[in-house]
């Protein structure tokens, strides 16, 4: 069961590596196409900011929740480095319970956030609703608390085959 879980994950975390890595790619190719239709050919595109700003918060929040897994998050560690090991932790625990706690209010609010503003539309991106560009908000939020239930439950898994590219490149097994 426990293996099955952790491969589901697995799965997720690199649904959320490949989500972000197109988003970043697609706001790449993007953003040169609004620079050259407006200054060569003259006219410019209405679509290519929304659209990137779109990306942007995609990578940004998904990437996110990808990075707390992977363990590549900033984390300020100074304060319990120096704290008895007995309570490092209470403390990591303790961390890991608010980190759930604000995922739990990201997706809360962010679908709350979406049903809102669901029967809006962009000003500049008149299909896009603006309850399509919230939902990174609560998707992001949502992949993270399972990652981060992953670690309460589990243990870190940072370096698992999955997660660890070096691991991933060295093995001669697949997924």
């Amino acid at each position: 069961m426990k293996n099955t879980l952790l491969r589901a994950v697995d799965v997720i975390y690199l649904g959320c590596i490949w989500v972000a890595g197109l988003s970043i790619t697609g706001m790449a190719l993007i953003i040169p196409w609004g620079i050259f239709a407006r200054y060569v050919l003259g006219s410019g595109a209405g679509w290519p900011e929304p659209v990137a700003i779109l990306l942007m918060s995609i990578f940004t929040f998904v990437g996110a929740a990808a990075s707390y897994r992977a363990g590549a998050h900033m984390a300020v560690t100074t304060l319990t480095d120096r704290m008895p090991a007995a309570w490092q932790g209470f403390v990591d625990i303790l961390v890991q319970l608010l980190m759930a706690l604000i995922c739990l209010f990201m997706t809360i609010w962010g679908i709350k956030l979406c049903m809102a503003t669901w029967n809006q539309f962009m000003s500049t991106l008149p299909t896009l609703r603006v309850g399509v560009a919230y939902s990174p908000i609560a998707i992001g939020g949502f992949l993270s608390l399972i990652f981060i239930l992953e670690k309460l439950f589990f243990g870190d898994q940072r370096h698992r085959r999955s997660v660890n590219f070096e691991l991933f490149e060295d093995s001669k097994e697949t997924l």
